[in-house]
């Protein structure tokens, strides 16, 4: 395929490669990676797992909760893989080595950004800026505003965008994960495929060029085929900086959803707190106690879910303003659920 010169420039791909664990996004990158060569693109693979160090995917017990909420950091190494990719837009020829203070690993970055400064194929070294430019993305991209993180900086640099989802069931991906060197703990794919966000195309119309594959089986030559023609048209397709009003106000949706859902995350486990406050001044058991905790906060995870759904699904929710009456009427809600678990717990207990 010809590169589209674009004012000067070389077309580019932020491709994203999204699923739950051991869905088959690193093979299918790897297969990606030879059949862009083929076509004379140059194309690399970001594996998020190994470009962010792995204490990010350690969580920590917040001291202050009492419900033993588990955090982790990852939510910024994300964002500085993203700032990276930006980095290497800017100045390719200087970003291969990462400045001091970057939160992934440098070693693992030069090597994505080894295979695009020197491709290989058929790439002419001469003529390798004017290649077309692919960066596969392998993280699991479970929410919706993970991916759109990456849809924003596609378009500011005006670079085509698209999203393949491996479609694998949970039990699948489990009994593959177990025959890894260094498997992913059960529980956590458990929970991301609770909260797991598929591309909606029909409802976000940034999420348009996207693709759904099956990946309980192996891929076919088939699947291979219409990724490649979903990176095409995205090449050939470029995004445009400017937003028009539809995509602003959905935006502006999205952004005030995540606001609301994590503000009433945060309103719910102090309630959880004060729940499990009150049930150790009343003496209850400590079987009855991880009881509590342990329906408490899986009663949390189902509200947080279907408040997050019901606002994105929600056109008229898009002003800041809505941010305040909404998280408190949120959390009224889950306030009844938490004093029925407690009531239920006490009444035991006696």
């Amino acid at each position: 395929m010809a590169a589209v010169e674009d004012g000067g420039r070389a077309p580019g791909c932020l491709c994203v490669l999204c699923g739950l664990p051991a869905a088959g996004k690193s093979s299918l990158g790897l297969t990606l990676l030879s059949t862009a060569a083929q076509l004379g693109w140059r194309a690399t693979v970001l594996p998020y797992d190994d470009l962010i160090p792995g204490k990010a995917f350690h969580p920590r017990v917040e001291e202050e909760e009492e419900d033993g909420a588990m955090h982790t950091e990852w939510k910024s190494h994300r964002q500085a893989v993203l700032q990276c990719i930006e980095l290497f837009l800017k100045t390719p020829d200087v970003s291969a080595e990462l400045p001091s203070g970057r939160q992934i690993k440098a070693a693992a970055w030069e090597r994505c950004v080894r295979v695009l400064l020197r491709p290989e194929g058929p790439v002419v070294p001469s003529q390798a800026d004017r290649a077309p430019l692919l960066f596969l993305l392998d993280d699991n991209f479970y929410y919706q505003s993970m991916r759109y993180e990456v849809f924003q900086l596609a378009r500011k640099y005006s670079l085509g965008f698209c999203q393949v989802y491996l479609h694998c069931d949970v039990e699948s991906c489990i009994s593959r994960n177990q025959r890894r060197p260094e498997p992913v703990p059960t529980e956590v794919i458990l929970e991301m495929g609770k909260r797991l966000e598929p591309p909606n195309p029909q409802k976000n119309s940034w999420e348009t060029q996207s693709i759904s594959l099956h990946t309980t089986d192996n891929l076919s030559k088939l699947d291979i085929q219409r990724v490649t023609e979903l990176i095409s048209s995205a090449l050939r397709n470029p995004l445009s900086p400017l937003e028009d009003n539809t995509e602003q106000k959905e935006a502006d949706r999205l952004k005030c959803a995540t606001s609301v859902v994590h503000q009433a995350d945060q309103a719910c486990r102090r309630l959880i707190s004060e729940a499990m406050r009150t049930a150790r001044e009343n003496r209850v058991s400590s079987e009855q106690m991880r009881s509590l905790a342990s329906q408490l906060n899986e009663s949390k995870a189902t509200f947080l879910r279907r408040l997050r759904e019901q606002l994105l699904q929600d056109p008229s929710f898009s002003q800041e303003e809505d941010v305040e009456r909404v998280v408190k009427s949120a959390v009224d809600v889950f306030d009844r659920e938490k004093k029925e678990i407690l009531l239920k717990i006490m009444y035991d207990h006696r």
